[in-house]
């Protein structure tokens, strides 16, 4: 042992590579011997990439409580903008319990309220339903932030809320009042308002978040070994101008009226739960993808940072923000969806994607695309590994919406010109005129075409009274190349004629959307324009103006550019607040 010792060290090695070795050498006996008596190690299926759909079950448990937790207000929060004193406040929740996971990737449960402008008193109301909470308790963390877009959203403190032990007869938390926590927030915010303390004895320093905790009672369901968010069924729609102009997506504007470049994110919260099997894990088809999704080395961890920072400037929150909320699925949250979709406007397809809590969220895609990262199923998941389903969808309107049978079977726009619609008037507001077409194109999850059905059954109870058809990447490959390639032509053939208009609320100005109306002109080879016809342009609107007894559009005689309405009307500007 002396002599074994002494011959490590002067190797220049440790005392443990001795018994490594050993190790290592019984490890290859057992597995000779094994062999010997017929013992052969399955081979790995090297024909298809690890991911795709994922057969785990839900782990069993007796079914839990339905619980409704409500954000109600909070009271003396920190200044966490120094010009107007005030801050910009939400709450960002995350709910934790006991019940064991499928896999330790799988996301929290997680439920963020609007945003209250300039207020350190805020005040939401906001409720979240919660079903399967065992009676083994919760933790709830609400974290509260300060929305910044310019920079990084400020935390101004965080709340716990722990419960041990919940049941039909345990005593309900109503608007109680919880000190929030300062150790996580921003100093700067808490030295501003600890300054304006100085000043004035009614400031406080030290704030709380009002929340209540409802017991509703047995949750109706066969398994308790998953929780899911019930309702209300969320919905926010999220603009980015500049991003729009380098996409080259428009919005579509009102009737009679220009089109302003806008790249348009939406989410969907769906009524739960959303099936057991729809549930999917990235496809490792190349070396670096486990990396970027685990972040366990360099290089994956830079793409996971970027990836992370894309989908937070994507699914930006801003004063533009549009946001709103239905009870249940009904017949107006299906029309809400089809007026994020712009209806059957322009033969849109969107890449969508749904995570395991019912987060439906899509952008607009294509080929035309200038920034290839925007319309890919990882930036859409948050780099989450697993999601319930992913692919890409579009709208048709049917030509005879109460005809029986599938909506395949009858003429449609796209690809046809239907009667009472689009291109040539407005959209009908009724959902039995549209046909909601989706499939599982994602190279990124893979998502089973044997689970098709239940996805369409998902989408069915989430938004009634449109008809839904499913195609399968591989299966309807023919077909769905030639809908998708149908898209696109009466995409083109519907795209001309659209103009900028400054987008009130955002992050572009109207010298930006002149120089973005420039380089329009120079990218699709039309001739840049000279002063002398700047000037004619200008005079054109101001006669038009005055002729209709209105006053001149602004900027239509000094250095800046003004854009017409196809009608030769004034622009008008949307106010998203």
């Amino acid at each position: 042992m002396a002599d074994e010792k002494a011959a490590l060290q002067q190797n220049g090695g440790h005392r443990t590579d001795g018994l490594a070795r050993k190790l290592d050498n019984k490890a290859e006996v057992l597995a000779n011997k094994a062999e010997q008596h017929g013992y052969k190690k399955p081979k790995k299926d090297d024909s298809q990439p690890a991911g795709g759909f994922d057969e785990t079950p839900v782990p069993s448990a007796p079914p839990g409580y339905t619980v409704k937790f409500t954000f109600h207000r909070a009271n003396s929060l920190p200044f966490a903008d120094i010009n107007s004193l005030s801050s910009d406040p939400y709450v960002l929740a995350q709910l934790n319990t006991k019940l064991p996971m499928r896999h330790k990737q799988d996301p929290h449960l997680r439920w963020r309220t609007p945003t209250i402008r300039r207020s350190v008193n805020p005040v939401w109301n906001s409720e979240w339903i919660v079903a399967n909470i065992p009676a083994s308790g919760f933790a709830l963390k609400a974290r509260i932030y300060d929305e910044d877009p310019a920079d990084h959203d400020d935390r101004l403190g965080n709340v716990h809320v722990h419960v041990d032990r919940i049941d039909n007869h345990w005593q309900d938390i109503k608007e109680q009042p919880f000190k929030i926590k300062k150790r996580m927030g921003s100093k700067r915010a808490y030295l501003l308002r600890g300054c304006a303390a100085m000043f004035n004895r009614n400031i406080r320093m030290s704030g709380d978040l009002v929340v209540s905790v409802e017991v509703l009672g047995r949750t109706e369901s066969d398994s308790g070994g998953r929780v899911w968010t019930v309702g209300p069924c969320t919905w926010s729609q999220h603009f980015s101008p500049m991003i729009g102009w380098l996409t080259c997506t428009k919005e579509p504007g009102e009737e009679g009226g220009t089109e302003k470049y806008s790249f348009q994110a939406n989410q969907i919260q769906l009524a739960g739960p959303v099936p057991s099997a729809l549930y999917h894990r990235y496809v490792e088809f190349k070396p670096f993808i486990a990396g970027m999704f685990t972040s366990t080395s360099l290089r994956g961890w830079i793409l996971n940072r970027a990836l992370h920072h894309q989908h937070a400037r994507i699914y930006n929150y801003d004063r533009s923000t549009v946001y709103g909320s239905f009870p249940t699925p009904s017949r107006d949250m299906t029309l809400q969806f089809l007026d994020l979709v712009h209806y059957d406007k322009g033969g849109r397809i969107y890449t969508y994607v749904i995570t395991l809590d019912g987060q439906w969220r899509f952008t607009e895609t294509g080929k035309e695309f200038g920034i290839d990262m925007l319309s890919k199923h990882t930036m859409h998941s948050d780099v989450n590994i697993y999601v319930a389903f992913s692919g890409e969808f579009f709208i048709r309107r049917l030509k005879t919406p109460h005809k029986s049978g599938s909506p395949e079977d009858q003429t449609t726009h796209p690809p046809a010109d239907v009667e009472g619609g689009p291109p040539e008037s407005q959209p009908p507001k009724d959902p039995a005129y549209y046909s909601l077409v989706i499939d599982n194109d994602s190279g990124t999850y893979r998502p089973s075409a044997k689970l098709l059905p239940q996805l369409k059954e998902y989408m069915e109870h989430n938004i009634p009274a449109i008809k839904i058809v499913t195609l399968d990447c591989n299966g309807d490959k023919e077909k769905m190349n030639k809908w998708k390639t149908e898209q696109r032509e009466r995409k083109k053939a519907e795209g001309n004629g659209r103009v900028v208009i400054q987008d009130d609320g955002s992050s572009i100005s109207s010298s930006e959307a002149s120089d973005l109306d420039a380089q329009e002109r120079l990218v699709s080879g039309q001739p840049k324009l000279s002063r002398r016809e700047k000037m004619e342009k200008k005079m054109r609107i101001r006669k038009k103006a005055e002729e209709r007894g209105e006053k001149p559009p602004e900027g239509s005689m000094d250095g800046e550019t003004t854009m017409e309405k196809p009608n030769g009307g004034p622009i008008e500007q949307r106010t998203r607040e």
